[in-house]
């Protein structure tokens, strides 16, 4: 096993700008990507331009598509779209590194959270989760940031923690995945909402209000899968949903204000070049809430305007005309 060198699986904006965070100590730093072009610019010219343009990449990362690269690490970032993890991680040969899961979702087909998926995708492995208020260029620059990084117990936040930290890069430890990987899933969806008001120039007052629903719907729901509410108010959910919720640089919230504006959803996906997560997530996280039995009513109205059955004014009368009822 290397020693040195630490993996990072996922070559998009916010596997990139992770790759860049650990390699600011000096680190050797292994980046595994899909795309033979990102790989072959990132290794040629220190750049990603697809994904992260404008950043000049440390010499240590080296770019590669072969996950064989990767096996022997001590430690890999899996940073994958949520609907493709499972996939990669099958084909990622058997080694003893720490998985540390930095995709946000649930996985569409199965309403499985990103680590019940990567453990039937790599038996055996330790996992941890990785989530917080993170836009990936502030990362990249090396601008000060705080996470969660929950993981199976102490012994295991001992060996990776350290690994991970940086000056401008600092973990909080938590044994509350199923919290972790809540927070970083609901959110995703209610930016888009968030997003939606901004499109249709409701106000701050209007998104300030969508925020503090949509917190109440994100603990209900995590409360009903075992998460610990005082994750669900720390980093990886209060913190993350409202920088998400707050800035265009969301792709998630960039997507719901091209809504508010008037265009379709299919559209804007279709133009993107980098995935709005909460798009796939949102009718999952529907299903899953309402066979749990938890109201979710602005994800609810995430999903018709997705699936194109309300136009964004009339969903967020809709939401305004609900019955009164206490806080």
């Amino acid at each position: 096993m290397s020693s040195h060198a630490l993996g990072v699986i996922g070559g998009g904006a916010w596997g990139t700008a992770l790759a860049q965070m650990l390699a600011s100590d000096g680190r050797d730093v292994r980046l595994w990507a899909f795309e033979a072009p990102v790989v072959e610019e990132i290794n040629a010219q220190h750049r990603n331009t697809p994904y992260l343009a404008g950043m000049d990449l440390d010499p240590s990362i080296r770019a590669t598509t072969d996950l064989a690269e990767l096996a022997d690490l001590p430690m890999l970032l899996v940073v994958t779209p949520a609907q493709h993890m499972r996939r990669v991680l099958a084909s990622l040969p058997e080694g003893p590194g720490d998985l540390v899961l930095c995709c946000k979702g649930i996985e569409e087909a199965s309403g499985e959270l990103m680590v019940d998926a990567a453990r039937a995708a790599a038996p055996g492995r330790p996992l941890a989760v990785l989530s917080g208020p993170t836009f990936a260029h502030e990362v990249a620059r090396g601008q000060p940031t705080a996470v969660t990084l929950a993981c199976e117990d102490r012994a295991q936040w001992d060996r990776i923690a350290p690994l991970i930290w940086r000056p401008a890069f600092r973990p909080y430890f938590s044994t509350d995945i199923i919290g972790a990987e809540i927070g970083g899933a609901v959110k995703n969806v209610l930016a888009i909402a968030c997003g939606v008001v901004e499109g249709l120039g409701l106000g701050q007052n209007a998104r300030a209000a969508l925020i503090a629903r949509g917190f109440a719907e994100m603990t209900r729901f995590g409360l009903a899968c075992g998460a610990q509410a005082e994750t669900l108010s720390g980093l990886s959910g209060l913190g993350d949903l409202v920088l998400t919720c707050s800035s265009v640089s969301s792709r998630n919230f960039s997507l719901g204000k091209a809504l508010g504006e008037g265009r379709k959803a299919a559209d804007v996906l279709a133009d993107r070049a980098t995935v709005a997560e909460g798009a796939f997530t949102a009718p999952v996280l529907q299903r899953v809430a309402s066979a749990r039995g938890v109201a979710m009513p602005i994800v609810d109205t995430v999903c018709a305007l997705l699936a194109g059955e309300v136009a964004a004014d009339d969903a967020v009368a809709a939401l305004l005309a609900r019955p009164l009822t206490a806080e």
